[in-house]
């Protein structure tokens, strides 16, 4: 060992019977690499023992090992300084031996841990001097105690110092076990003093040192030297708003920075409302900003990804925020609801004042042609259909969802058949007077109610087995309109709602065909000339609505569909009804029934 102790310059002194040895184990692969740790050392024990106030009536000594970067020379000198003196005998201690009271570990984390696998067998603490990527996973349980601040707590540090420069990081600190420690531990645990340069140095719970850290400026000079100048400190164990401190007059940026902060990413930062993505072949701070997709919002810098607004919520122009959504329905206060309104009681006053007219007039031949009571019965159907579509305006309810298809689908249903008795009535009047004819029985007031009951009837089973499947109820649409929840009537049973208007459709196909055919009869009959009319308005309109209720959602369908109801029921009262009111009003010459005789003649 003096060997050793003359190579490094340093020597041992005992004093008196209590001795104590520090062992330091040493990771040289060039012996002069680390010559500053063995003259430190040194320096340090020398300190100590000629202070009288610091280890009265105790000198230090100490031995040092070189353990070769090599795992089984590591293990081959620390199970050596367990040994009897001068004897490689693990275990074995017959003659004097030395108080061995701690070991100061390697200059790498590997040295320290294949230390440490040995000494705590033996409960002998080891101060690691200079291993600062020690992981506490991987020395739980192990005697160490770290002399130099952990990595994390310079990562903390550096991320404070970004952070004052307006930077970012994404934040891993680490989980810290703590073993119970024996006999010494406790003492190093609980241990507080300041060294000679005037810092206190003590242990946390994790035995690791609890210290700060110096911000440094290195200036650089054209010579190629180098020099430092403290410019701030890092104060590990204060807030987070006060953990660091720093002198900003003090820096001296180098030349390429222009005087200015220098920029840590290659890209700019992605503002709120888009997010960022990645360039491939890119390092990971290298992205382009993409606005957020539709319906998506981002409200922090540099989001990897944009979040979806929930469904009673939207985003706002900038997409950096969600508003909640306003609920909507056609409303009777809103202008769409006002102007509709208003049709739909002009229509029905119309109406009623056509009825009023035929009532009025009961008894003139025009009023009587073509069966009067199917007349008045297309009236009153008619004026349902008009007043029928105020159940579609206004915020849905559960009767008036139940209420709104069915009543909409029996008075369409209804007046389609008085149209269609009607028109059967001109045909079967003109064949039943041909001659040799038999039809003249069937003609009659009793043949065109049946006509319109029976049709009528096939319809009110649909809408009684519709209401009892799947009735209309009221209902949420979160998505049809992107700033706002519209609320609705769900048909329920989409294939019976297709149904009874595909039935519907029939009834006005089969009137149009049947009065197409008798539109060419003799004058006195010629009210199918003006069916036809109504039902090809009635058809148009029914074709064009199909598709266009398809396409489109929210409050525009329910106005679609009460313009569709009043369109065609328009069509019909003006088409059938318009130039009979004009012949009993303006022309009551012509209704009377010489006039009648003659245009047949």
């Amino acid at each position: 060992m003096a060997n050793l102790y003359r190579r490094y310059g340093v020597h041992l002194s005992v004093v008196g019977n209590r001795a104590f040895l520090f062992e330091l184990q040493l990771g040289l692969r060039v012996r002069t690499s680390h010559y500053q740790h063995v003259l430190a050392m040194a320096f340090a024990v020398k300190e100590i023992n000629e202070n009288l106030h610091l280890l009265p009536n105790v000198t230090l000594g100490f031995h040092i090992r070189d353990s070769f970067m090599n795992e089984r020379e590591t293990y081959r000198a620390t199970i050596q300084l367990l040994s009897a003196k001068n004897r490689f005998i693990p275990n074995y201690k017959c003659d004097f031996q030395n108080n061995l009271i701690a070991v100061v570990g390697g200059a790498d984390a590997k040295t320290s841990l294949y230390i440490a696998t040995v000494l705590s067998i033996y409960h002998i603490p080891q101060l690691a001097y200079s291993s600062t990527s020690l992981m506490n996973e991987t020395f739980s349980g192990l005697s160490i105690y770290r002399m130099v601040p952990n990595e994390a707590q310079q990562y903390k540090g550096i991320l404070q110092l970004i952070l004052h420069f307006r930077r970012m990081l994404k934040r891993k600190k680490y989980n810290l076990f703590h073993q119970p420690l024996w006999q010494l531990h406790g003492f190093l645990r609980s241990i507080s003093f300041n060294n000679s340069a005037g810092v206190t140095i003590s242990f946390d719970t994790s035995g690791e040192v609890t210290t700060g850290f110096d911000i440094m400026n290195w200036l650089a000079f054209p010579n190629r030297s180098f020099f430092k100048v403290k410019i701030g400190e890092v104060h590990l164990e204060a807030p987070a708003d006060q953990m660091l401190t720093i002198n900003e007059e003090r820096i001296t940026w180098n030349s390429w920075f222009n005087k200015t902060q220098p920029l840590s990413v290659c890209s700019e930062s992605c503002h709120p409302g888009s997010r960022k993505q990645m360039i491939e072949g890119e390092q990971f701070c290298c992205y382009d900003c993409k606005q957020c997709p539709e319906g998506k919002i981002s409200n922090q810098k540099n989001l990897d990804d944009c979040t979806q607004c929930r469904q009673d919520h939207y985003p706002n122009v900038g997409q950096n925020q969600c508003i909640p959504k306003d609920v909507a329905f056609l409303s009777y206060e809103e202008p769409l609801g006002i102007t509709l309104v208003t049709f739909v009681f002009s229509f029905s006053f119309i109406t009623l004042l056509v009825l009023g007219i035929f009532i009025k007039h009961h008894s003139t031949p025009i009023a009587k042609a073509n069966n009067r009571n199917l007349t008045y019965c297309l009236l009153i159907c008619l004026l349902l259909c008009f007043l029928c579509a105020l159940l579609f305006i206004g915020q849905p309810q559960l009767v008036s969802c139940l209420l709104q298809q069915v009543i909409f689908a029996m008075a369409f249903s209804v007046a389609i058949s008085c149209v269609l008795a009607k028109t059967a009535m001109v045909v079967l009047a003109f064949l039943s007077i041909q001659p040799g004819s038999s039809l003249k029985n069937w003609v009659g007031k009793r043949m065109g109610n049946s006509i319109m009951t029976f049709c009528s009837f096939f319809q009110a089973v649909l809408c009684f087995a519709w209401l009892a499947i799947s009735p209309p109820f009221p209902d949420v649409d979160m998505h049809s309109e992107a700033e706002a929840i519209v609320l609705e009537c769900n048909v329920g049973s989409v294939t019976m709602f297709y149904c009874v208007l595909g039935y519907m459709g029939f009834l006005a196909i089969v009137s149009f065909v049947v009065a197409f055919f008798a539109r060419k009869l003799p004058d006195s009959f010629n009210e199918a000339k003006f069916i036809t009319f109504s039902l090809l308005v009635f058809c148009s309109v029914w074709i064009s609505f199909v598709p266009t209720y398809l396409s489109i959602k929210g409050k525009s369908m329910v106005a679609m569909e009460i313009f569709s109801i009043l369109a065609s029921s328009a069509g019909l009262l003006g088409c059938i009804f318009a130039p009979k009111c004009y012949i009993i009003l303006l022309r009551p010459e012509l209704n009377n029934r010489e006039h009648l005789r003659r245009r047949k003649e």
